[in-house]
């Protein structure tokens, strides 16, 4: 009896052995996003399912955290100053704003983003292909002629473009300027409506009434969540509107090229992997799409005064109707 007692404390202790030792090797990725909207909640599904595939499961082998900070700079340093303090393994940052948030709270934990045009311009990194420090991640870079080549084959007679954005957004300052950059070359013009706060994009898509032939709506997070005030200026006014996000095609744009962010999601999500085995954020370099998609919505196209072409269609990935 005595032996059998001691077996079984033996095996108890074993067993707390091995609990303590499978939480210390628990992991903790902390993802923090401006705003919510299609786009970057695909960009978070995409992170998860990288590393559920990577044998991270959440609340088995890792704690997968989440908070997003409804458009709020000053929430969003809040919630990367906790996860900083919660000593989170590595911090996902969606979306510029985000991903500068984390990056002030901590030099030490690592960084990947996702939902980035510009990391330079940014200032996350100062060399895309030899990150230092403790940030890497994802761009969603679609270049501009790509957007007013797609402007011109669905609104041939479209010459002054629209473009509603936030000022107070780095990324949203740098797709105006290669807008601009883009529209000058190519024979358009840029009309610029800001917006400071989601209340004012509606105002903004109004103040183009009569000024543009064509709306373009950037992967300007604060826009984007306010996607269908634009989407009925447009449809009342018989405005085209194309979107740089092209989950704002099934929200309502006729038109968008651009990356498709469940597979950005998921390749900043591979980047997080590679850190939680061991390997450092500036041993990996920031990655840019090498693809693009073609979203297309026939069911807006006739209200807002425009006809898809059928070989345009043709080669679309997606088509709503």
């Amino acid at each position: 009896m005595r032996i059998n007692r001691l077996t079984l404390v033996a095996g108890v202790a074993l067993a707390l052995l091995g609990s303590v030792a499978f939480a210390a090797d628990k992991k903790t990725v902390a993802v923090t996003s401006i705003v919510e909207h299609p786009a970057l909640n695909a960009a978070r599904d995409g992170v998860k399912k990288a590393l559920e595939d990577a044998g991270y499961k959440d609340g088995d082998t890792l704690t997968f955290q989440f908070e997003t900070a409804q458009g709020s700079p000053a929430t969003a340093a809040q919630i990367a100053q906790k996860y900083v303090g919660e000593k989170a393994d590595v911090i996902v940052g969606i979306a510029t704003p985000s991903a500068q948030a984390a990056l002030a709270a901590t030099k030490d934990i690592p960084i990947v983003f996702t939902a980035v045009t510009d990391p330079v311009a940014a200032q996350l990194v100062k060399d895309p292909a030899k990150p230092e420090g403790n940030v890497t991640g994802v761009t969603d870079a679609t270049p501009m002629p790509d957007q007013l080549k797609l402007i011109q084959v669905v609104a041939p007679n479209a010459k002054k473009i629209g473009f509603i954005y936030n000022p107070g957004e780095a990324n949203s300052v740098v797709q105006l300027e290669n807008m601009k950059k883009a529209t000058a070359a190519l024979g358009f013009e840029t009309i610029e409506a800001p917006a400071t706060k989601s209340a004012d994009v509606g105002a903004a898509a109004q103040s183009l009434i009569g000024k543009a032939d064509a709306i373009f709506v950037p992967t300007d997070n604060l826009v984007v969540s306010a996607l269908e005030a634009v989407i009925t200026v447009g449809t009342e006014n018989k405005i085209p509107v194309f979107s740089g996000d092209t989950n704002g095609v099934e929200r309502g744009a006729v038109a968008s090229i651009g990356v498709d962010y469940f597979k950005s999601g998921v390749l900043a999500g591979e980047m997080v992997v590679r850190i939680l085995k061991g390997e450092k954020p500036s041993a990996i370099p920031v990655a840019f799409p090498s693809a693009t998609d073609l979203f297309l919505n026939q069911k807006t196209a006739g209200p807002m005064g425009v006809t898809l072409p059928a070989d345009l269609v043709a080669k679309a990935k997606t088509v709503v109707k």
